[in-house]
């Protein structure tokens, strides 16, 4: 009689099954807990997510605040969002890095274009502080640049992180002066990238007021801020373009001029800073001027002019192919700098134009073409530092032109109260081995290395880090990129901004390998 195997065989079978189910269930594990391995040693040694909670690096970087557009031009700009200035249910004042789920009360706020003073004092949602990454460790291996954005604990208060812009490394002496930074008595120019992301609105004539007669345009009403000079022929092409700018005059020069009367002026301002400091804000004369140009035929110019202390900068494209800067200061005769030849303008065709005055270089460009002339990195090689006296922006041409998205900006200035205690003119601040010295970009709002009034707390035993300064140990890595750019809320009342900003996303540039 044969044994009978089948109930043998379907027990060995649940077996087999318990078994590799018993396998993959600690394979699971064993998957979870390597992932979990390396994303803790990913966080701790590689890369990290930080959110931005003040406005001290804006508008490179922001924390909570209103995202707003003009509501008589439509230019978008933001207004940092300060939460000791608002009271909870309670009439308690809210505490630092809180933003309110429902709306907030907007503060009067000033369009950095058109001038408008906003003053509804509208109830607004609160947009959430950029989520940026940062590499972390990097500096374990690479030296840290100039104008790297930097993450570090802050010595005062190790188990608080900051992040700002690192201008100053070990060895050097750092001064501001007149809004720029100089590194042992020279001027330190900011890399390309860098300084593109650094110009700030003065004026963009695409964005004109709806009902320019309201009157609070700067304590008027609205006018047109680029005004002919004599007899010059530049006008608008008609009442539907008042953005585009005509010109028919073969025989001479014809100029307009940016009236700062009637146009913002050139102070170092801040639309995402309240508008009280305004009028304390010091002059900025590091400017940059841009538009388009299309020219009927070749024959004729186009430039711009751009005035520094007692020095008028021009810059001007023959259209039948020469570049040409020149330089005419007080009392003195006409000097040109730089000449360069190109191809003939083509006609009918917009070309870009640009001519930039910044960090002691003059910078010119005419569609592909660039020339550029260094002015020098000593203190006065662009002149005697003037703060009092204003800049002066000129638009100038001859031929039969058309000008379109004509703008003004200007640099970044970095500001030195009459309180700072150190990196001033007459005091500058050197840095020892292992010591970096970082500064905010919105620098009026900023507490940064001038203004540390404690000693950094070192490790038990050791000797007290040095005021004002960022040591080496502190360094926690380079802000890379924003990932989440303060995304947008569902409804008003939503805790959290999870619609994601797309065309905010971008790398966040620092220095490079480049002499600057």
């Amino acid at each position: 009689m044969s044994q009978d195997k089948s109930g043998k065989s379907s027990l060995e079978k649940k077996t087999h099954k318990s078994k590799d189910r018993a396998a993959e269930i600690a394979n699971t594990f064993e998957w979870l807990i390597t992932a979990f391995i390396l994303a803790f040693v990913f966080r701790a040694f590689v890369m990290e997510a930080f959110r931005i909670p003040t406005g001290s690096m804006a508008d490179t970087l922001k924390g909570a605040h209103f995202r707003l557009r003009c509501r008589q031009c439509g230019y978008e700009y933001d207004y940092g969002f300060v939460p000791s200035q608002y009271f909870d249910s309670k009439g308690r004042r809210l505490p630092e890095d809180t933003v309110p789920a429902g709306n907030a009360r907007l503060p009067v706020t000033r369009c950095p274009s058109c001038g408008h003073f906003d003053r509804t004092r509208a109830e607004m949602p609160v947009a959430n502080g950029d989520r940026i990454l940062v590499l972390k460790c990097i500096y374990q291996f690479l030296e840290p640049k100039r104008w790297d954005v930097i993450v570090f604990k802050n010595p005062p208060e190790p188990t608080i992180n900051y992040i700002k812009r690192l201008v100053g490394l070990p060895g050097e002496s750092v001064q501001i002066i007149d809004g720029d930074i100089y590194i042992d008595g020279q001027i330190s120019r900011k890399p390309a990238k860098v300084q593109n992301e650094q110009w700030m609105p003065v004026y963009d004539n695409d964005y004109q007021p709806v009902a320019p007669r309201e009157g609070f345009f700067n304590g008027h009403t609205w006018q047109q801020p680029f005004k002919n000079v004599r007899d010059s022929k530049w006008g608008t092409t008609n009442s539907n373009s008042p953005v585009i700018f005509s010109l028919d005059s073969p025989d001479q020069i014809n100029s307009m001029v940016y009236d700062t009367s009637i146009g913002n002026d050139f102070k170092a301002t801040y639309a995402y800073d309240h508008i009280d400091s305004y009028n304390s804000m010091p002059i900025c004369s590091d400017l940059m001027v841009r538009f388009d140009c299309r020219a009927a035929d070749s024959q004729g110019r186009i430039g711009i002019a751009l005035s520094k202390y007692e020095t008028n900068y021009k810059a001007w494209v023959d259209l039948a192919g020469e570049m040409v800067i020149s330089r005419d200061k007080k009392d003195k005769e006409s000097e040109e700098l730089a000449r360069k030849s190109i191809e003939p303008s083509t006609i009918n065709e917009f070309n870009l134009i640009k001519f930039a005055n910044v960090d002691h270089q003059l910078i010119f460009q005419f569609g592909n073409n660039k020339l550029t002339f260094d002015l020098g990195r000593d203190i006065e090689d662009a002149g005697p530092i003037r703060q009092d006296i204003e800049p002066r922006v000129e638009i100038f041409g001859s031929g039969k032109l058309i000008l379109s998205h004509i703008a003004i900006f200007r640099d970044i200035h970095y500001t030195e109260p009459p309180s700072s205690l150190r990196a001033k003119e007459n005091d500058p601040f050197f840095l020892k081995e292992d010591q970096f010295f970082v500064l905010g970009d919105n620098s009026p709002n900023s507490e940064d290395g001038r203004w540390w009034d404690r000693v950094g707390v070192a490790n038990k035993g050791l000797p007290d880090y040095r005021m004002g300064t960022v040591p080496r140990d502190y360094l926690v890595g380079k802000a890379l990129f924003v990932y989440w750019p303060s995304g947008f809320k569902p409804f008003a009342e939503f805790p959290f901004g999870i619609v994601p900003n797309i065309g905010q996303l971008r790398f966040i540039y620092g220095g490079s390998n480049a002499s600057n």
